[in-house]
């Protein structure tokens, strides 16, 4: 179906370029991908895991990456659509893996995705999920969560700038080389003009952080002794296992996730003039459940549709899905290559703290974004201003009153982001949707009442 408005894209959904040129703007929505290059290291850090077992997310993550996206791009969506990990995951992986292990973060992620896949089905208008992403994607449920995941993900960057006790430059060398990537990243933000350089503005910054740690000697890329050059992603690298209190926290991150998916293919749709249907919306998001489940069973972090791929196809104008499944192809091939995993695996810490600290940051300010947009009379302050303060009030709780709950409940009790997408939403139905129409009609009552007494007795005047 054909929207109104006229389309903005210079090259259509349907059109092909040639291949130079299709490789090249396959490589600006690849670079674009920064949280398979940031989330699998930092996840290794905060786990403990070896350099082998970070590199079997980073396949996991390109392939799921690729698969999806192919997916999306093809005869399933029909739109330029990119996915990748998306930071809601990785807060729900880090936490669950934490108290239960990765085996059962993933496995519950695979029960959470076949349950959405459940939600979603492409039949007509009995897809649930399509309905629910509506309610969700509001920008004050959204505006608010992305300000408190990156509160929450803030926890995490600056600690890491001077480096791992006990490695080589920990301290001042280290905080420095994290100035030098911080400076870089900002610069290709700012200078990068429309081209590749700003696309990719925290992997260049990674890369020069990146030289500079070598450089200092601090850093030299380290590989596995008897890894083949090119071999299948490891199935289940880390066990399976499911627990309820995971597969919840993960039930809500495939809810935010699809909304921010659902929102960005209405959006990107409107701009080849096309009117993304309920029934296709579902469509997209039974593929992209379905693309991360399986994805889950190689230890990929679960995948939303990346806000940057789509600013890349407004600014440039090159709208043709061809563009986009070929960077999913680069991703699936990438999968196959297990020194490319080991080698984002084995980037310096202090380099990858330092990038992550603008990433998150641009979350948080995105979030801020977002509910610029947000009239805030005192029933959107009702929905964001509770959400926000007790979510974030969980990461002060005193220690004595968590550490008699079981794994399963700090789990949910410790998440902010968790308990945040839970209030916004349940506050957001029954305050905006439910009661505001109530009061909207009380309000014009009483200005009907108003305008009579006026005309009753005209010395009466409104306040």
């Amino acid at each position: 179906m054909k929207a109104n408005s006229p389309t903005v894209l210079k090259v259509g959904f349907d059109e092909k370029l040639p291949a130079a040129r299709t490789g090249l703007f396959g490589l600006q929505h690849l670079l674009a991908l920064t949280g398979i290059w940031i989330f699998p290291v930092l996840i290794g850090q905060a786990l403990e895991l070896t350099q082998v077992e970070v590199s079997y997310i980073v396949q996991g993550c390109f392939l799921l990456t690729g698969l999806v996206t192919i997916l999306q791009s093809s005869r399933l969506l029909k739109l330029p659509i990119v996915q990748g990990p998306t930071a809601v995951f990785f807060v729900a992986i880090v936490a669950s893996g934490a108290a239960f292990g990765l085996g059962t973060a993933f496995g519950s992620m695979v029960v959470a995705g076949l349950i959405s896949m459940a939600l979603a089905i492409p039949i007509k208008k009995f897809g649930l999920f399509g309905q629910l992403a509506r309610f969700s994607s509001s920008p004050i449920v959204f505006g608010t969560l992305f300000v408190i995941i990156g509160a929450q993900l803030a926890t995490i960057g600056l600690s890491g700038w001077f480096g791992v006790p006990g490695t080589p430059g920990y301290g001042a060398l280290s905080f420095w080389i994290s100035v030098l990537t911080v400076l870089a990243v900002l610069a290709f933000m700012i200078f990068g003009g429309q081209s590749v350089l700003k696309r990719g503005a925290i992997v260049w910054g990674i890369a020069v952080g990146t030289i500079a740690a070598a450089m200092a000697g601090i850093w030299s890329p380290s590989f596995a002794e008897g890894v083949s050059v090119i071999s299948a992603p490891q199935p289940l690298p880390f066990g399976f296992g499911v627990q309820w209190s995971v597969v919840l926290l993960m039930l809500l991150a495939f809810l935010q996730a699809g909304a921010e998916s659902a929102g960005m293919y209405s959006l990107v749709g409107s701009w080849g003039a096309e009117k993304v249907s309920l029934e296709r919306t579902n469509r997209g998001l039974f593929t992209e459940f379905l693309g991360t489940s399986v994805g889950a069973l190689f230890g990929g972090i679960g995948t939303t549709s990346y806000p940057e791929n789509a600013g890349i196809v407004r600014v440039s104008g090159v709208g043709s899905r061809f563009v986009t499944a070929a960077a999913g192809v680069a991703a699936l091939v990438l999968a196959f290559i297990p020194p490319v995993g080991l080698f984002i695996a084995g980037l310096p810490s202090p380099v990858l703290a330092a990038a992550s600290t603008i990433l998150f940051g641009v979350i948080a300010m995105s979030g801020v974004q977002l509910l610029a947009d947000v009239e805030w009379d005192d029933l959107n302050m009702a929905v964001a201003a509770p959400s926000f303060i007790i979510s974030l009030g969980l990461l002060f709780l005193p220690e004595d009153l968590t550490e008699g709950l079981s794994p399963a409940w700090a789990t949910v009790v410790d998440n902010p982001m968790m308990v945040g997408i839970v209030m916004l939403i349940v506050l957001h139905i029954l305050i905006n949707v439910l009661i505001r129409p109530l009061v909207g009609r009380r309000r014009g009552r009483d200005d009907e009442s108003a305008d009579l007494d006026r005309i009753v007795d005209p010395g009466i005047t409104a306040t």
